[in-house]
């Protein structure tokens, strides 16, 4: 017996399921035409369309088209055989071309896997921290003028607008609001066609599910606090990202995802980059300097303070 697999829409993998399994899940409207699946001995996951008629015979022959438009008959009978999700060849020479909509991001096992490490994920954690930095300061900005304006006509007084409960409120909506924005920005960029950050993007590796597949908008966003957890530990649980087999942090563990190269479970393992990569090692150095003269200006002060108190 041949066992199947096939994802759900949000890319998370089924199975083993038998041929049965399949028929029976197409018969209840189950298993759209893009649906992938895969079975052991495929170089790919494929869509169901292309391999109805491996699971149910008979069913892969593609629609008779008519031969002309004048002798196409009206009241023909269609082929109680044919591929449902096949389409027919064009009726007339000068028509337009037709193709299925193929799937873009195909889950390919069985090659090389290169898990991101601890550099690169620093690396894309201080575009993202710079990107989410900017807007969420902005924003915070923005709330700390509402509330103080609020809030003080609320209580009449600015000196007791504290005392008002709208106004404890809208202090603690200034704080929440930019923690929600950060989880909806991970959460939908990792859950997105390209499964990862303008930081990942920009240093080439992205998020997946243990599986290899894309991962929900809710996995995304739980994963964003597992990260919060993870930094909570003393930043013991990011560390584990140097030392772990597959580079996994203790949120990677939480939320059962894998940080990998762009080209990981893709058709092409072969472009996968072991190394840091020119993108990485510039964010990396630039970061480094401005750190180390943060270091000499705190020096410098606290020389300087030393000084004036003699």
């Amino acid at each position: 017996m041949t066992d199947w697999y096939y994802s759900d829409s949000d890319r998370n993998r089924h199975g083993p399921v038998r041929a049965e399994d399949l028929e029976q899940l197409h018969s209840h409207g189950q298993l759209s035409p893009e649906t992938l699946v895969w079975r052991e001995g495929m170089e790919t996951w494929r869509p169901w369309r292309e391999m109805i008629g491996e699971v149910i015979p008979g069913a892969g022959r593609p629609a008779p088209a008519a031969a002309t438009f004048a002798t196409a008959s009206a009241d023909a009978a269609p082929d109680a055989d044919a591929n449902p999700y096949a389409i027919a060849e064009p009726a007339s020479p000068y028509a337009p071309p037709r193709a299925a909509l193929a799937e873009t991001a195909e889950v390919v096992l069985g090659g090389e896997v290169v898990y991101a490490g601890f550099w690169k994920r620093v690396a894309a954690s201080m575009i993202d921290g710079f990107v989410v930095g900017i807007v969420g300061g902005i924003l915070q900005m923005i709330l700390m003028m509402v509330f103080f304006g609020i809030g003080a006509g609320l209580s009449g007084n600015p000196e007791t607008m504290f005392e008002s409960g709208g106004a404890i409120a809208l202090l603690v909506l200034v704080y929440l609001l930019p923690l929600a924005m950060q989880a909806l920005y991970f959460g939908m960029f990792h859950s997105s066609a390209k499964q990862a950050t303008l930081g990942k993007m920009a240093i080439g590796i992205k998020v997946v599910d243990d599986n290899g597949g894309r991962i929900s908008l809710a996995r995304g966003i739980g994963r964003f606090f597992a990260y919060l957890v993870s930094s909570l530990t003393l930043g013991i649980g990011v560390l584990m990202v140097a030392f772990t087999d597959r580079k996994r942090g203790l949120h990677d563990m939480m939320a059962s995802t894998l940080v990998v190269d762009q080209w990981a479970y893709t058709a092409h393992p072969e472009r996968q980059r072991h190394e840091l990569g020119t993108v990485a090692t510039v964010i990396l150095v630039i970061f480094g300097v401005l750190i180390a003269l943060y270091v000499v200006f705190l020096l410098f002060m606290l020389a300087a303070v030393g000084l004036a108190s003699r």
